[in-house]
C-alpha cells in the first residue's frame, strides 16, 4: 500500500497532460488519448493489458481464485482547464489496488475500469461510457450532438474507434461480469469536508436530478413609454421564479440530506437596454438524495413559475432536459467504507454527492460505494483544484483498505 506512489503517478500525469491553465484531457481528444496511452504503460509494468469495450471504456483484469469480481476505478478525462485530481485520482488509486496483488492470485477477481467521457464537457452528455455499460444510454438522444467546433459526436467517437450504434454492446459485456462490488474514490468537489476539518468522507449516494428549461413569454415594449403596471415583463417573472426556487431548496434542506437548486442559464430577448424583455428563458437544476423531496421540489417550482407568470401577465412553458433518480449506495459497503476511513483518520463523516459520478450508473447492477477526499476551498473543475498532501495520502490509504475489506467480503459470499 503506497499512497505516495499514487500521488507521484498523478503528478506525472498532470505534467504530461496539463498547461498552466490546468488539465486538458478532454474526452475523445488527443491529450486524452495520450493520457490513456501513458496509463497503458503503467498497466504493462504489472504484466497486465488494457481492453477497450464497445463504448470506449478501458478495462484491466487481474484474475482471482473466484470469478466473483470487485470493480475499482473512475475516469481519466477532464474538463478543459480542469484540476489534477478529478477522476484520475480514482483511476490511479485503483491501479495501486492491483499493484498490491501483483504476483499473487487474489481470492476474487479484480477489474479496473477507466470510464470514457464521464465529464460530458465536449458534447454535453455526462457519464457517456458508463451509461452505455449500464444500458441506460439512449442512442437517438445523443446522435445529433455536436461540439463548439461543429464536430459531431458520431465522428469524434469514430476517430477513437467507437461506433455510436454499437455502444450499448458494452452493456452485454458488463452483464458477463459476476460483480460483487464497485468502489470509486473521488475528490468531493465541494466545501463540506473542509468545513468539518475532515480528510475523508463516506458517500451515501448520488443526488437525483431534475433539469429543465423554463420559458416565459410576454411582450417586448419600449422601456421609456410603457408604464410598469402595463408591462408584460418576461424577465421579472423568471427572476421571481429563480428566487422562489432558491427558497424551495432552503425549505427542503435538512442536516445530512443535502438539497440544491440552481438557475445557471438566463437568456433574455430582445436584450437591449431600451426594451422591456418579451422573452426570458432560464434553466433549473434541482438535486436531492431523497426521491420524495426531489418530486416535491419540482412540483413547487412548477407552482412558483405559474404564479410568477400570472402576476406578470406572461405565459410559461417547461421543457424537460434530463433526469436521473437518486442512487443510494449499498448499506454493507457503507459500513466497510466507514471502517476503512476510521482506521486511517479516526472519523468517518457521511455525506451525499451533489455531482454525478459513474458510480451512479452502476447502482442498478451491483453493490456500490464511493469515498471522498477533501477539496481545498471546495474547488474543482479549475486549475486551483487541490487536496492537501497528508489528507490526500490518508484518503488513498483508506480507499485501499476499503478494497481489501471488500475483497474479503465478496470472497466470503462467493
Amino acid at each position: 500500500m503506497d499512497a505516495k506512489r499514487v500521488v507521484a503517478d498523478l503528478r506525472e500525469l498532470a505534467a504530461r497532460t496539463s498547461t498552466p491553465d490546468g488539465a486538458q484531457r478532454l474526452a475523445w481528444g488527443p491529450v486524452w488519448r495520450e493520457a490513456r496511452t501513458w496509463f497503458k504503460t503503467k498497466v504493462g509494468e504489472l504484466g497486465l493489458t488494457v481492453e477497450t469495450d464497445p463504448a470506449g471504456n478501458n478495462w484491466v483484469t487481474l484474475p482471482g481464485a473466484s470469478k466473483k469480481t470487485v470493480i475499482v476505478g473512475s475516469h481519466l478525462d477532464s474538463v478543459p482547464n480542469g484540476g489534477w485530481l478529478d477522476g484520475c485520482l480514482g483511476v490511479m488509486a485503483a491501479l495501486e489496488a492491483l499493484r498490491m496483488h501483483a504476483g499473487a492470485q487474489p481470492p476474487v477477481t479484480l477489474k479496473l475500469v477507466d470510464w470514457a467521457d464521464e465529464e460530458g464537457a465536449r458534447f454535453g452528455r455526462s457519464l457517456l461510457g458508463s451509461s452505455a455499460a449500464s444500458g441506460s444510454l439512449r442512442i437517438e438522444e445523443v446522435r445529433g450532438l455536436k461540439d463548439r467546433q461543429g464536430t459531431t459526436l458520431v465522428d469524434a467517437l469514430a476517430e477513437n474507434g467507437v461506433s455510436l450504434d454499437r455502444m450499448l454492446d458494452a452493456h452485454h459485456e458488463l452483464k458477463k461480469i459476476e460483480a460483487g462490488a464497485y468502489l470509486e474514490l473521488h475528490i468531493e468537489q465541494g466545501p463540506v469536508l473542509e468545513s468539518m476539518s475532515k480528510a475523508s468522507g463516506v458517500v451515501l449516494g448520488t443526488f437525483g436530478v431534475e433539469r429543465h428549461m423554463i420559458r416565459f413569454t410576454g411582450q417586448a415594449a419600449h422601456s421609456g413609454s410603457t408604464p410598469i403596471p402595463m408591462r408584460r415583463d418576461a424577465f421579472l417573472a423568471a427572476a421571481q421564479t429563480a428566487l422562489e426556487c432558491r427558497a424551495i431548496g432552503l425549505r427542503h434542506s435538512k442536516p445530512g440530506a443535502g438539497v440544491v437548486c440552481t438557475v445557471g442559464i438566463v437568456n433574455v430577448e430582445p436584450k437591449i437596454v431600451t426594451a422591456v424583455p418579451g422573452v426570458c428563458e432560464i434553466s433549473l437544476d434541482q438535486r436531492a438524495l431523497d426521491a420524495g423531496i426531489l418530486a416535491a421540489m419540482l412540483r413547487e417550482a412548477h407552482e412558483a413559475s405559474e404564479r410568477a407568470a400570472r402576476e406578470n401577465n406572461v405565459r410559461v412553458d417547461w421543457k424537460d432536459l434530463w433526469k436521473i433518480d437518486p442512487r443510494p449506495f449499498d448499506p454493507a459497503l457503507l459500513t466497510l467504507c466507514e471502517d476503512a476511513v476510521r482506521e486511517e483518520t479516526g472519523d468517518a463523516p457521511r455525506l451525499p454527492s451533489g455531482p454525478l459520478h459513474d458510480a451512479a450508473e452502476m447502482v442498478p447492477h451491483m453493490p456500490v460505494v464511493m469515498l471522498f477526499a477533501v477539496s481545498s476551498n471546495g474547488l474543482s473543475h479549475c486549475k486551483e483544484e487541490d487536496t492537501p498532501g497528508p489528507q490526500l495520502e490518508a484518503t488513498i490509504r483508506a480507499y485501499l483498505r476499503l478494497v481489501e475489506k471488500t475483497v474479503a467480503h465478496v470472497a466470503r459470499s462467493a
